[in-house]
C-alpha cells in the first residue's frame, strides 16, 4: 500500500519505519528538508518532500497527519486538494473531537486517530520500531463515517500490533483529561509547589534528596511545555472539569490531615490502592518490530 505521513516526528517517523518494515511504500512530508533527509537515511520514508503538493497525482491510500496538535486541522484543509477522493486520511492528535468536528465535513473519509504511544524523547532522530506495540490506539468514526474507511485503517493498523479502541470524539477527550491531560499539569504543579514553598535551605536539601518517588510523579510535569499548552487549550472543558474535581480530592485530604482523621485518611488510601490496578496495567513484555508480510 502507498502511504503518506504528514509531520516526520516520533509518532509519524515510528509509523513510517513500522510500515516500511511491512512492505508498504511510504511518503513523508516535513516543513525542513533535513527531516526529510533523516527520515529518508533512517528508514522511516522512501522519499519526501517539504510541500504538501507532492502528494497531488501520487497514488496513496491512507495519509496520517502527524503534525503538532494545533496544526492538524489547518493542515487537512490545505493537504484535501492534492489527494484524490478515495484517499482515506486520519491525525495522531491527542484531542479529538475539535479536529473531527472540523474535518469530517471537508473529508467524507476522515476518521481520527490517537496512538497512545511515545517516549520523552521528540522528533525524527526518536523514531524506532515497535513504538506502537501493545499499546492502545483510538479511532473515532462517527454515525456518518464510511466502514470501508474505517476497515482500511483497521487493516492498516492491527499490524503494528497495537490495540485498537473505537470511540466517541467527544468520550475520547474526556478519558484522557483524566489520565493524560490532567496528570502532566498535576505533576506540573508538584514541580512548580517545590520549587518555590520550601525556603532556599530546605529547596536545596529537598533537591539533594529527592529520588524516584519524586522522579516519577514529576516525569510528565518536565516535558515539552508546548504539548502540555496545547493539550489544555484544546482540551479545555474535560481538562478544566477533572482538575476542579482533582482539587476537590485535595481539599479533602487537606481537610483529613488538618482535623487529624487518621482512619478516614487510612480508608482512603486504602480505596486508591485498591483503584490505581484497573488503570495501569503490568508492563508489556518489550515487543518485537512488526515482521515484513
Amino acid at each position: 500500500m502507498d502511504i503518506g505521513i504528514v509531520g516526520l516526528g516520533l509518532i509519524g517517523g515510528s509509523l513510517g519505519r513500522d510500515w516500511r518494515a511491512l512492505g508498504h511504500r511510504v511518503w513523508g512530508v516535513s516543513r525542513q528538508a533535513a527531516t526529510v533527509e533523516q527520515a529518508v537515511a533512517m528508514g522511516a520514508i522512501d522519499g519526501g518532500s517539504t510541500d504538501l503538493a507532492s502528494f497531488h497525482g501520487r497514488p496513496v491510500a491512507v495519509v496520517v497527519i502527524c503534525t503538532p496538535l494545533d496544526q492538524v486541522v489547518p493542515t487537512g484543509r490545505a493537504l484535501f486538494p492534492h489527494l484524490e477522493t478515495t484517499t482515506v486520511v486520519t491525525d495522531v492528535g491527542s484531542v479529538k473531537a475539535p479536529i473531527v468536528a472540523a474535518l469530517e465535513p471537508a473529508w467524507r473519509r476522515f476518521v481520527g486517530g490517537h496512538p497512545m504511544a511515545g517516549t520523552a524523547d521528540q522528533g525524527i532522530q526518536a523514531a524506532q520500531r515497535g513504538l506502537f506495540a501493545g499499546r492502545p490506539y483510538v479511532l473515532t468514526p462517527t454515525a456518518t463515517t464510511d466502514p470501508d474507511t474505517l476497515a482500511c485503517l483497521t487493516t492498516l493498523l492491527r499490524p503494528l500490533g497495537c490495540h485498537l479502541h473505537p470511540c466517541d470524539p467527544a468520550a475520547h477527550d474526556q478519558a484522557v483529561a483524566w489520565i493524560s491531560h490532567l496528570p502532566v499539569l498535576v505533576s506540573a504543579a508538584l514541580v512548580g509547589a517545590s520549587c518555590t514553598g520550601p525556603s532556599p535551605a530546605v529547596l536545596a536539601l529537598a533537591q539533594a534528596l529527592a529520588s524516584s518517588g519524586f522522579q516519577d510523579t514529576s516525569r510528565v510535569g518536565g516535558g515539552n511545555p508546548d504539548l502540555g499548552l496545547l493539550m489544555a487549550r484544546e482540551n479545555r472543558p474535560a481538562v478544566a472539569a477533572a482538575l476542579d474535581h482533582y482539587r476537590r480530592q485535595i481539599d479533602y485530604l487537606a481537610t483529613l490531615i488538618q482535623t487529624e482523621d487518621w482512619a478516614a485518611l487510612h480508608t482512603y488510601l486504602r480505596q486508591t490502592q485498591a483503584g490505581r490496578p484497573a488503570f495501569v496495567a503490568p508492563d508489556p513484555p518489550p515487543a518485537a518490530p512488526p515482521q515484513p508480510l
